[in-house]
């Protein structure tokens, strides 16, 4: 079992960058692979970044792709997300989790283990 936090989160003007955070603890980090998913109000968890446990593979939401970066340091046991060229529309609450396979998966079914999310607002 793994227990994740995340940190970083904020408000910034769009076109601005923030740096999440998740710390992990518990059980071996780098036995995962990890994703952010995020949740806007009025709508449902969706997918945004993962990575995989060798950090040889990264995938993205199109919505996303070029603008934000997953990364993971398996030696100070956090993963990272690098959200720059913010929009209004990346507001949300955005949470990493944690899954037991080798492969990225894009559906929050197949994480096991989530943080309590951290704010990311957005103004225009």
């Amino acid at each position: 079992q793994v227990q994740l936090v995340e940190s970083g989160g904020g408000l910034v003007q769009a076109g601005g960058s923030l740096r999440l955070s998740c710390a992990a603890s518990g059980r071996t980090f780098s036995s995962y692979t990890m994703g952010w998913f995020r949740q806007a109000p009025g709508k449902e968890r969706e997918f945004v970044a993962c990575i995989r446990r060798s950090a040889t593979n990264t995938y993205y939401a199109d919505s996303v792709k070029g603008r934000f970066t997953i990364s993971r340091d398996n030696v100070k046991n956090t993963v990272y997300l690098q959200m720059n060229s913010l929009k209004p529309e990346d507001t949300a609450v955005y949470s990493c989790a944690a899954r037991d396979g080798s492969n990225c998966a894009t559906s929050r079914y197949e994480y096991a283990y989530w943080g309590q999310g951290t704010q990311v607002t957005v103004s225009s």
